[in-house]
């Protein structure tokens, strides 16, 4: 239960596959040890039916953990917005169903809620390779490929466009504002890597709520674990692709300008700073360099392929996305044990 005085947070995980079984565990037991417990934990599951009644078999002596399918199409962000209505929390925070939270994580995000005006809190994501160490031609300024903070984001705590889904949290308050995460932009368990939900509802939640404040609190840290395919260049350029693909969703729901406005200053400057250190690195004999400066000239010119073919796309209406009301209580079909494939 959450302290006298202070908001009360429900935690969202979303889950999709029993691969990641023992991860879901490993999530859920970071938030049972928060310093500042949680009001709930809620395990939305992606229309798995086994992966549901395994998981509601496992927490089901368990009242701090709730067990739910997902009321809406497949994709996280459905699973999602199924979190938020059933959430019973003022402050709602999603964590990654392969990622542990750091003991103080809750704490820093509910101490920022002080300030009535903010409306949403994300943190700093730490990549755990599943080789022990990070690879030598990655570079830091694209840790966003396998969901982690990448060098170029501000540190401390600090006022920022949008938050990061995996490690993040909102004023349920905000989505009645703005309504939930739209369908149709981020992933849905068979398709590429898309992303971009949370940069979508973050834009609209501030014109709708223009005096709205959205932080990040490099203090709030989660570990992220990086299984061994997403160490390889293959997905490095899958996934830059797709990041292209979903910008092009994202700028054409809220318009270019302010749906590309962080990205013109870290392509201008970010990611030019770092292919030079990677070069510098290579003259110095350095492991790496040349291909982290290689990496990043690669995955910009394929994330601008993916714009492009996205931004067609979308002029053609061969991609739709919607955005759902979640103001309105708990979905049909959620609850313990309800629904599923």
């Amino acid at each position: 239960m959450s302290e006298p005085g202070t908001p009360g947070v429900s935690v969202v995980i979303c889950a999709y596959t029993e691969d990641r079984w023992e991860d879901v565990l490993a999530a859920v037991a970071s938030v049972r040890a928060q310093s500042r417990p949680a009001l709930e934990t809620l395990l939305v599951v992606d229309h798995n039916r086994a992966l549901l009644d395994r998981l509601d078999r496992e927490y089901k002596e368990t009242g701090d953990v709730r067990v739910l399918a997902n009321a809406g199409p497949r994709g996280l962000s459905a699973g999602r917005n199924t979190g938020i209505a059933a959430a019973r929390g003022e402050i709602v925070a999603f964590l990654d169903d392969d990622a542990v939270a750091g003991r103080d994580w809750l704490k820093y995000f509910a101490e920022a809620y002080a300030d009535p005006r903010v409306m949403a809190v994300g943190g700093r994501t730490e990549p755990v390779w599943a080789s022990g160490r990070r690879p030598a031609w990655f570079p830091e300024e694209f840790d966003w490929v396998v969901g982690c903070t990448y060098r170029g984001l501000p540190r401390g705590r600090v006022r920022v466009r949008n938050v990061l889904g995996g490690n993040a949290s909102f004023r349920r308050s905000a989505f009645d504002a703005a309504g939930g995460f739209a369908t149709g932009i981020g992933r849905d368990g068979n398709k590429r890597p898309l992303g971009g939900e949370e940069t979508e509802l973050c834009i609209r939640l501030s014109r709708a709520r223009p005096d709205a404040i959205l932080l990040i609190d490099d203090r709030a840290v989660i570990h992220h674990r990086v299984p061994g395919v997403r160490e390889r260049f293959r997905y490095f350029r899958t996934r830059t692709y797709a990041e292209g693909l979903s910008k092009a969703l994202v700028a054409r729901s809220v318009g270019a300008r302010k749906g590309l406005e962080s990205e013109r200053r870290y392509t201008t400057r970010v990611l030019p700073a770092g292919v030079a250190r990677g070069l510098r690195d290579a003259l110095l004999g350095r492991p790496g360099g040349a291909g982290r400066a290689g990496a990043i000239v690669a995955g910009v010119l394929t994330a601008a392929g993916g714009y492009v073919v996205g931004s067609v796309r979308a002029r053609r209406g061969g991609v739709t996305f919607s955005v759902v009301d979640v103001g309105d209580g708990v979905p049909h079909g959620g609850g313990r044990g309800g629904g599923g494939d």
